[in-house]
């Protein structure tokens, strides 16, 4: 089975859809940064504007912080901001630094609509949405730092930023985790045929194709080792509704509806290897000059011994059994087909291990998950 083979059965896609509404993960983070926004526009009213009303500023503020921060996120003009990224350095600055004044140009005449509309300025219209230098600097320093924030926490990860910035992990903690390890086959031959930096280019590309559905299950993409991502979630949010499975699949059914433009960008559809795996690990933030938060457990090692199986053991996606017994159902349109008992490098007992296979109808070797509710305890 080829893990970008075949679409999506109706009912797997309805049953994912019904995570889109989790959308944006951390949304306390995003509405902050609206609220600093709304902030930095009543700071400018009362020390440049006195006797502007501080709504007319709010109102400023959040559609021009609303309106730069859509564009960053890439809810609007995505494929400009997508054609922006791939230039080269010499140009990107510049070019970026353009798209943000025309956001914030933008932002400005619709604050400016939304005072005039609703009476909070004496101004005409045309006044009320005519940027001034001042305004657009303002606006610039404003966005620069707020981006500058944004752009740490995709750095490091969103969860992770969260974790280093409240201090959850500064003492160790035992936590129950899931590891989802994807690997990306092949990437070592198209290195070899197209050089290093095309293969870092489309490393690139498909580690990007994994960040809508990560968010959409609720994970968090903690790490990439070299042709590698490893996503994780808390146990308590993983196991509901099998996101961490749904996960998986919502990453092949995103690579397998934008195959014409792998082929066409890279001559190639991305195929992946994908272990699950879960248990008790300790979390910890780690490092002096550079910190970053580390899990410590046989988990984690186990998760990377199951990956290494999908090869000789000809599967794609590969589960452990003991994370399949605690999961209270599989997506509609999955199934999971034991691969019997495995010894692990590095672990005494063997390990039971199975497939996560899409239902092909009148298959009487892959059996649906119907588990007692005894096995989805914790063990």
């Amino acid at each position: 089975m080829s893990l970008t083979g075949g679409p999506a059965s109706p009912s797997l896609r309805t049953w994912t859809e019904r995570g889109a509404w989790m959308l944006p993960q951390h949304r306390w983070f995003w509405i902050f940064i609206l609220l600093a926004t709304a902030g930095a526009g009543v700071v400018y009213n009362f020390v440049f504007a006195a006797g502007a009303s501080p709504l007319a500023g709010l109102a400023y503020g959040l559609c021009m912080g609303g309106t730069a921060l859509a564009f960053d996120r890439g809810l609007i003009l995505a494929g400009l901001q997508a054609h922006i990224r791939r230039l080269p350095a010499v140009l990107f600055v510049p070019a970026a630094e353009l798209a943000y004044v025309a956001m914030i140009v933008l932002g400005n005449a619709l604050g400016g609509l939304v005072v005039w509309t609703f009476g909070l300025t004496g101004d005409p219209l045309n006044e009320a949405i005519r940027i001034t230098p001042r305004v657009l600097t303002y606006a610039l320093a404003v966005s620069a730092l707020l981006v500058f924030v944004i752009r740490m926490r995709d750095l490091i990860g969103a969860e992770v930023f969260v974790n280093l910035l409240v201090g959850r992990y500064h003492r160790p903690v035992e936590e129950e985790r899931i590891f989802l390890f994807l690997d990306v086959v092949g990437s070592t031959a198209f290195a070899e045929t197209h050089g290093d930096l095309r293969a870092q280019e489309y490393l690139s590309a498909v580690f990007a194709a994994l960040a809508e559905p990560v968010r959409r299950n609720l994970g968090s993409t903690d790490d990439y080792i070299g042709d590698l991502a490893m996503i994780t979630w808390p146990m308590s949010r993983g196991l509901p509704e099998a996101r961490c499975v749904a996960c998986v699949f919502d990453v092949l059914d995103k690579i397998e509806a934008e195959a014409d433009s792998w082929i066409a960008r890279f001559g190639t559809v991305p195929r992946l290897r994908a272990a699950l795996h879960g248990g008790s690990v300790v979390t910890a933030e780690v490092g002096v000059d550079r910190h970053k938060i580390a899990y410590f457990g046989d988990a984690v090692n186990v998760t990377s011994r199951i990956e290494a199986l999908c090869r000789p053991l000809g599967a794609s996606i590969l589960i452990s059994q003991d994370l399949l017994d605690r999961l209270p159902d599989l997506p509609p349109g999955i199934q999971a087909r034991s691969l019997g008992a495995h010894a692990l490098r590095g672990r005494g007992q063997p390990l039971s291990i199975a497939t996560l296979e899409r239902d092909v109808a009148g298959t009487d070797t892959v059996r649906p998950l119907r588990r007692p509710i005894r096995a989805m305890g914790r063990r």
